[in-house]
């Protein structure tokens, strides 16, 4: 793996960045995150932005509407948006961060016709219908049931921690085919969330925002043709899914977390403890320095992750590594910002200069990414057996 930056790879930085320069500021400020409306609107109006700019999808191959970037490339965009303080992608992440992939991957013609260039544009916005109440970190024990019924399937459950269900268009659905068989029983539909016999309930959270709902289906029919892979084949796509998901999905989030480990710092510097600035601790400045050395570590797993998916298409297990090491280590490193503010971390709002706001927000924020996309016990158990080969734990009988 080659990742020397070429002359052409240059030459993309300095337009990416050029045009970054221009367009972040045009952004404005975020609206609330209440304001669920102007949310949907600001977040999707950037995806539109990047997809005019040629920038959406840069990974994406160019028949399906992205960029086709080279691994440099990708690489190069992702440390530009961070060192630009680009928006994220807010409320389109399941549609472009696994979403898309999985229907570029296992979809038909039809649906990628139908959904992959409207996810690009901003056109539709995704949520996921994957865990359930008695069915989290146990994904394959869902039960929600779906029957066929002529040319529709008829789902009925329930589905928890579904992020921005309640404005969203569609929804990645796994859902039971087959109740004699737990992995093999499991099918992936996409569900528009206008149909018949949906529900959708807020969830509030520590965080102080609502972007988790619970949702309620009931008799709701689902085209057939919706299905993406085979009928209880679903597992299978749901691996493809949760490997973009562990994996690539990360890399812009690690690359915000160096540029985190560099504000620590100047925070540091201008925070006096005993007629001393923090930054005159040796132990913190080691602290830091060993947290800058593993984020740099986990920064060259995302290269060879990307560099896999160049490859063959598909992120391999090691997506399950990069998943465990960023959000434990996200953890200590938002939890040391909360310790370098001391009292002001009690504030949910910035005190006298101390970015309270955004540094307590995003601690609290850092205890949910353990558990998303499969908590760290479900990755501990990936690499150990898939990975490393070791024997699986005993079950209880």
């Amino acid at each position: 793996m080659d990742l020397r930056y070429s002359e052409a790879d240059q030459v993309f930085r300095h337009a990416l960045r050029t045009w970054l320069a221009e367009a972040v500021p045009a952004r404005g400020k975020s609206p609330s995150i209440h304001d669920w409306e102007a949310r949907r609107a600001y977040d999707t109006g950037w995806q539109r932005k990047l997809f005019d700019a040629g920038y959406a999808g840069i990974n994406w191959p160019k028949e399906f509407g992205g960029r086709g970037a080279s691994l440099m490339e990708e690489l190069i965009y992702y440390e530009e948006m961070s060192r630009a303080n680009a928006p994220g992608v807010g409320m389109n992440f399941v549609g472009v961060r696994h979403g898309g992939p999985t229907l570029i991957a296992e979809g038909t013609d039809q649906q990628k016709a139908d959904h992959l260039p409207r996810i690009l544009r901003g056109e539709e916005v995704w949520c996921q219908g994957f865990s359930e109440p008695n069915a989290g970190s146990d994904l394959a024990a869902l039960r929600t049931s779906a029957v066929r019924d002529g040319d529709h399937y008829v789902v009925n459950g329930q589905k928890i921690w579904t992020s921005f269900g309640h404005v969203a268009d569609f929804c990645e659905l796994l859902v039971r085919t087959d109740s004699n068989s737990k992995h093999g029983g499991i099918s992936w539909l996409v569900m528009p969330m206008d149909l018949d016999g949906i529900e959708i309930r807020p969830l509030p959270t520590l965080h102080g925002e609502s972007d988790f709902s619970e949702m309620f289906l009931e008799n709701v029919r689902i085209p057939i043709e919706n299905r993406v892979g085979e009928e209880n084949d679903g597992w299978r796509v749901t691996n493809v899914t949760l490997r973009f998901e562990r994996g690539t999905a990360w890399a812009a989030d690690i690359v915000h977390l160096q540029q985190t480990l560099v504000s620590l710092c100047e925070l540091a510097r201008a925070t006096t403890r005993d007629e001393e600035t923090a930054w005159n601790d040796r132990a913190l400045r080691r602290e830091i320095g060993h947290l800058s050395a593993e984020v740099e570590s986990v920064w060259a797993m995302v290269k060879l992750q990307v560099s896999e998916l160049a490859k063959t298409g598909v992120p391999g297990l090691g997506g399950s590594v990069i998943k465990l090491a960023y959000t434990e280590l996200n953890q200590r490193v938002f939890e040391l910002g909360t310790r370098l503010l001391g009292r002001a971390a009690l504030s949910r709002d910035d005190v006298d200069g101390m970015p309270s706001l955004g540094m307590v927000d995003r601690y609290l924020q850092t205890l949910s990414l353990t558990i998303a996309a499969g908590s760290s016990q479900i990755q501990r158990n990936i690499i150990s057996e898939r990975m490393l080969g070791m024997p699986k734990e005993p079950r209880a009988n």
